[in-house]
C-alpha cells in the first residue's frame, strides 16, 4: 500500500458538508484482495478492536460492517472504520465516513472520515492503516508514505490499548474541556458556527459584528471588574455582607501571628486560604488548633502573599450555577474519599478510585483523579492516618477538606432541592460582584431548608465556574447548564450571522465580488470581502495577497467590525481545504470555462463544474442559487443548489429562452439585458433596475464581461432584498479605476496609445478582452498585448494560450511567471511561442521577456500613437506604477526613438 496525499476539509467540499480527513491510498496489489479473500482477517481485527462490531455501516444497524467484511470489502473501506473506531475509543464524538475509489486509477481509494481535531485524526489514520496492514500476508504488510499523514505513535499496531492510549493524550491535548465542549455542542445545535481561535478554550460563536465570544464559562460579558472581584476573596465578601448577605466573618492576615490572631478572634475550627486562590489550592478546612494553622498558613501563603482566615461555617458544600441572574443548576460537592476493604491501604485505594475511566488528569474528564500529594498527606495526618494506612473494611476515609472536582471530589444534583430563600440569595449574590455566569458556593446543613434558619452562608463567588458537576454529575440528574448559556449570549429573536455573499466561476469572480460589496455599502453595512488582490474590512485594504481562499474567508468572518462579507471563492482553496464558513445566504457560479485542468483531479470542465458547485450546495436552506443561465455547466448546477435558483442572463431574447422563460412563468427570479436596461423579474413582474449606459464598469456596453458582472451582482443583492434603487446606486458608483477595481479593466490614454490592463489569465478571458480592444483599435493601430500564465498549467495549456494570443494580437510579449510553480526559466515562454508559430504568427511579432516587468517595458517602448496595449499582470500593483510612469512621463517624439528605447527599458 502506498499513501499518495492527504487533505484536512475545515469547511464543506466537494465530498461532503461536515469537516473530514481524506487519504488517498493506492491499495497496490491487495486491489486483488478483498476482506472475503483474506482468511481469518476480519476475525483477527475484531479481536483487536471488538467495538466494531457495533458498525452498522451501510446495514444501519450493529454488525452490518462485520456482515461487509464477510461478503467482501476493500481494505480502504475497513481503514475508514478503523480510523473512526479509534478515535471514538480515545474519546472523540466521530462517527462518519465515507470511501470512494478514485476514477481512472484502478485500487487508489479516498478514505474520508470526520475528526475532532487534525492531529489526533490523522494520527489515527495512520495508526489504522498500520494495524490493518499488521493483519495481513507478511509479503503484504508494506506501506509507503505514511509519513505524510504524522509521526509514527511508538506503539506496536497489535498494541491497541497503548495506540488508543496515545490517540487520547492527542485528543485532550488539542481538545475542548468539558464546559467549554458543552457550550459549543449547544450552538451548533442551535446553528450557531463556532470558531476555535486559539490553541486554549477561546472560542468565537458566529460571524462577523454579531459574534461573541467565551473562554470556557467566561463569555463576552463577563465584566472585568466582577471577575477581578470574585478572585479577591476578600473584597467579594466585604460587598456580599454591605449588601446584607450571610458570609462567615474573618480576615485578611499576612503573618502567621496575625493569622493565630484572627482564628482566635473569629473562633475555631477555622479555613486558611489564599486571597486569590482556585480549584481548592491551598486551602485548609477544620482547623482547631495553632500547629495545623502555621502549616494551612505556609500552604495558603505559597499561592499568594495575603491570606484569608475565616470562621467554617458548619453544614454541607455546595454549589449554585447561576446564569444571565437565575439560578440553573445546583450540586452537593463531595469531597474525595475512599472506602476501606480492610485488605488495601490508602494509597492503593486511591490507585483503585483513579483507575475509573471517568476521571482524567485534569479538566478533559468529568472527573478529576486524585493526588497524592503533600496537602492530601496533612489532610490525612490531622487524623492519625498516612499513605499506607489499611482503612477497616466498609469504613469512608475522607480525602480533602475541599469539595473542589479539581482535588478528585464528586457531585450529586440538587437542583430540585434548593429553597427559594437560597436560590434568591445566590442570584443577588452573582448580581452584587457582577458576574453573568458565577458559580455560588454555599454552606448549609441542607439546602433545601432557608439558611436564615438553618445558618450557613456564601463562602466564594466564583467567575469562570467549572460546568462538569452538573453536565455529569456522579449521582443525580445531569442539567443542561450550556443551554442558558448560549441563550444568554444569543437571546431569542436575536441572529448570530452576518450575510455571507459567496462567488465562484472560472471568470469574473473579482470584480462581481467589488460589484456587491459597493452595493452593500451603499446600504450603509460595513463590507468585509475577499479576493486576487487582497482582503479589504470596509474600504480599507486589510492584507495585500491572492486571498481568495478560506483562511481569508475566516479572516474577514472573525472580524467584528463586519457586517456582511463577500467573499471570492477560488478552486485552489476548495480542493485544498473546503470552505471558509459553513453556509452562505447567498452563493453564485458565474461560469465554468477551461482552466487550472490536469490539477488536483480536475481534468475536464465537468470536474471543474463539480467543485465549483460546492458553492451553491451550501447555500441556506432559505437562501439564494445565482447561476448563469448562458452556461450549460452553470444551468445544470441547478440540481443540486440549495436555496432559491435565481437566473441571469446577457444573451439576447434571454426572457424568452429556457431555463428563464418557465423560471419567470413560475414567479421565480432572474436578470436579464434588455433594450439597454438590466431588467429584474421577480414574483411576477417586471422592473427596470438601471440603463446599462449608466453601469460605468460596462463602457456602455461595449465591455460585454462586466455586464454579466454587474447582471451577477444584480441578481446576487436582489436575492437578498436589497432594494433596486439601491443596487442601482452602487452599480452607477462602481468604476473600472484603479481604485475601484484593481487590474479589471483600467484603462489609460496617454501619448495616443490606449492602455488596458486587465488580469486575463485563461482563453475565455483573453478572448472575451479582445472583443473589447478591437472597440479602441485606431485605424493603421496595431494592438501589442503581454500575455503570461501561471507555470502549473499543462503544457497544451501553455500551447494554447500562444495559439490564441497570436489570432487576437498583433505582436506578443510573452513572459515567463514570477512563480514558476516546478518548471525551468524560459520553459514557459518556449512553449507558448511554439504555439503561436504553429498559429502562423510571425517570428519578428514574437518576443520572449524575462518578467512582466520587462515584458510591460517593451510593450510600452514598442506602441506607438493609435496603438492599443493589452497588459495581463500577475503583480497588479507593480505594473500599474509602471503603466503611471509611461503615462507621466514625455511622448516618444519629443525623446526620439533610441532615447525612448533606453528610458522605457
Amino acid at each position: 500500500m502506498r499513501v499518495i496525499e492527504k487533505s484536512v476539509y475545515r469547511g464543506p467540499h466537494l465530498y461532503s458538508p461536515r469537516p473530514m480527513i481524506r487519504v488517498r491510498l493506492d491499495l497496490g496489489a491487495l486491489e486483488d484482495w478483498p476482506t472475503d479473500r483474506l482468511s481469518g482477517f476480519g476475525q483477527a481485527l475484531v479481536a483487536l478492536l471488538p467495538s466494531l462490531a457495533n458498525h452498522g455501516c451501510s446495514y444501519r444497524a450493529p454488525g452490518g460492517f462485520l456482515r461487509r467484511m464477510e461478503q467482501g470489502t476493500w481494505l480502504g473501506h475497513v481503514i475508514e472504520h478503523v480510523a473512526i473506531e479509534l478515535q471514538a475509543s480515545a474519546g472523540a464524538a466521530v462517527t462518519r465516513g465515507k470511501t470512494r475509489s478514485v476514477r481512472g486509477a484502478k485500487g487508489v481509494y479516498d478514505i474520508l472520515f470526520c475528526y475532532a481535531d487534525r492531529d489526533s485524526g490523522l494520527a489515527a489514520a495512520r495508526a489504522a492503516i498500520e494495524i490493518v496492514a499488521s493483519l495481513l500476508p507478511s509479503d503484504l504488510q508494506a506501506v509507503e508514505g505514511l509519513d505524510r499523514l504524522a509521526r509514527p505513535l511508538g506503539v506496536a499496531p497489535t498494541d491497541i490499548t497503548a495506540i488508543i492510549e496515545a490517540l487520547r493524550r492527542l485528543v485532550t491535548a488539542n481538545g475542548l474541556g468539558p464546559s467549554t465542549a458543552a457550550i459549543v455542542a449547544e450552538a451548533r445545535r442551535r446553528g450557531i458556527p463556532a470558531l476555535r481561535l486559539d490553541a486554549a478554550s477561546l472560542v468565537q460563536f458566529g460571524y462577523g459584528s454579531r459574534q461573541r465570544r467565551i473562554r470556557a464559562s467566561v463569555t463576552g460579558a463577563t465584566s472585568l471588574i466582577a471577575a477581578e472581584l470574585a478572585g479577591n476573596k476578600q473584597a467579594a465578601k466585604a460587598l456580599l455582607a454591605d449588601a446584607g448577605l450571610p458570609v462567615p466573618s474573618g480576615s485578611l492576615v499576612r503573618s502567621i501571628d496575625e493569622a493565630i490572631i484572627a482564628a482566635k478572634r473569629v473562633g475555631w475550627p477555622v479555613v486558611v486560604k489564599p486571597l486569590d486562590g482556585n480549584q481548592g489550592r491551598g486551602v485548609t478546612t477544620e482547623i482547631v488548633e495553632e500547629s495545623v494553622l502555621r502549616a494551612a498558613f505556609e500552604r495558603a501563603a505559597a499561592i499568594s502573599r495575603s491570606v484569608i482566615v475565616e470562621r467554617q461555617l458548619g453544614g454541607t458544600d455546595y454549589r449554585i450555577l447561576v446564569v444571565g441572574g437565575e439560578v440553573v443548576a445546583v450540586a452537593e460537592r463531595v469531597p474525595a474519599s475512599v472506602v476501606g476493604d480492610g485488605r488495601n491501604s490508602v494509597e492503593a485505594l486511591i490507585d483503585a478510585v483513579n483507575a475509573d475511566p471517568h476521571r482524567g488528569a485534569g479538566h478533559e474528564a468529568v472527573l478529576t483523579r486524585i493526588k497524592l500529594n503533600a496537602a492530601l498527606e496533612a489532610f490525612l495526618a490531622q487524623r492519625g492516618l498516612g499513605r499506607a494506612s489499611v482503612p477497616r473494611d466498609g469504613e469512608r476515609i475522607q480525602l480533602c477538606g475541599t469539595a473542589n472536582l479539581s482535588t478528585g471530589g464528586t457531585a450529586i444534583d440538587r437542583t430540585e432541592d434548593i429553597h427559594p430563600d437560597n436560590a434568591a440569595i445566590a442570584v443577588q449574590a452573582a448580581a452584587v460582584i457582577g458576574l453573568d455566569v458565577a458559580g455560588i458556593d454555599m454552606v448549609a446543613p441542607n439546602i433545601a431548608r432557608t439558611i436564615s434558619e438553618t445558618g450557613g452562608g456564601i463562602v466564594e463567588v466564583n467567575a469562570a465556574p467549572g460546568l462538569r458537576m452538573h453536565i455529569a454529575p456522579s449521582e443525580g440528574t445531569p442539567r443542561d447548564v450550556a443551554r442558558p448559556i448560549v441563550a444568554a449570549l444569543f437571546p431569542r429573536g436575536s441572529n448570530s450571522r452576518i450575510p455571507i455573499f459567496a462567488v465562484t466561476g472560472t471568470n469574473g469572480k473579482t470584480t462581481t465580488v467589488r460589484m456587491v460589496a459597493r452595493i452593500l455599502a451603499e446600504t450603509g453595512h460595513r463590507v468585509g470581502f475577499t479576493s486576487t488582490t487582497g482582503v479589504y474590512i470596509n474600504g480599507r485594504k486589510q492584507v495585500a495577497s491572492d486571498a481568495s481562499g478560506p483562511k481569508s474567508a475566516r479572516m474577514v468572518l472573525c472580524n467584528p467590525t463586519v457586517d456582511a462579507a463577500v467573499l471570492e471563492t477560488a478552486r485552489g482553496g476548495l480542493l485544498r481545504e473546503g470552505l471558509g464558513f459553513d453556509r452562505c445566504d447567498v452563493g453564485a457560479v458565474l461560469n465554468v470555462s477551461s482552466d487550472h485542468l490536469g490539477k488536483g483531479d480536475v481534468h475536464s470542465l465537468e470536474d471543474l463544474a463539480r467543485v465549483k458547485s460546492v458553492v451553491v450546495e451550501s447555500v441556506k436552506r432559505r437562501g439564494a442559487s445565482v447561476l448563469n443561465a448562458d452556461d450549460r455547466l452553470t444551468v445544470r448546477m441547478a440540481r443540486h443548489a440549495r436555496g432559491r435558483i435565481v437566473w441571469f442572463s446577457g444573451a439576447p431574447g434571454a426572457a424568452a429562452r429556457a431555463p428563464i422563460t418557465a423560471h419567470i412563468a413560475a414567479g421565480g427570479m432572474a436578470v436579464t439585458a434588455e433594450n439597454g436596461e438590466v431588467i429584474l423579474y421577480d414574483g411576477g413582474s417586471r422592473t427596470a433596475v438601471i440603463r446599462i449606459a449608466d453601469i460605468p464598469a460596462t463602457l456602455d456596453g461595449t465591455a460585454e464581461f462586466n455586464l454579466l458582472n454587474a447582471l451577477a451582482a444584480t441578481a446576487m443583492t436582489a436575492a437578498y432584498s436589497i432594494p433596486i434603487e439601491t443596487i442601482a446606486e452602487g452599480l452607477a458608483a462602481f468604476r473600472p479605476t484603479f481604485e475601484d477595481s484593481p487590474g479589471r479593466l483600467n484603462i489609460v490614454e496617454a501619448h495616443g496609445v490606449t492602455i488596458i490592463v486587465d488580469y486575463a489569465h485563461n482563453p475565455a478571458a483573453l478572448t472575451a478582452l479582445s472583443r473589447l480592444v478591437d472597440t479602441f483599435r485606431k485605424p493603421g493601430g496595431r494592438v501589442l498585448a503581454m500575455i503570461g500564465i501561471p507555470g502549473d498549467r499543462r503544457d497544451e495549456d501553455l500551447r494554447g494560450i500562444g495559439a490564441l494570443s497570436a489570432r487576437l494580437f498583433d505582436e506578443i510579449m510573452f513572459r515567463e511567471a514570477p512563480d514558476g510553480r516546478g518548471r525551468a526559466a524560459g520553459t514557459m515562454n518556449a512553449l507558448m511561442a511554439e504555439g503561436a508559430r504553429a498559429a502562423g504568427k510571425a517570428e519578428d511579432a514574437l518576443h520572449l521577456l524575462v518578467n512582466e516587468e520587462a515584458a510591460t517595458d517593451c510593450c510600452l517602448a514598442r506602441a506607438r500613437s493609435g496603438d492599443v496595449v493589452v497588459l495581463t499582470p500577475t503583480d497588479v500593483d507593480g505594473i500599474w506604477a509602471r503603466v503611471q510612469a509611461f503615462a507621466s512621463g514625455p511622448a516618444a517624439e519629443q525623446l526620439g526613438e533610441a532615447a525612448f528605447e533606453a528610458a522605457h527599458g
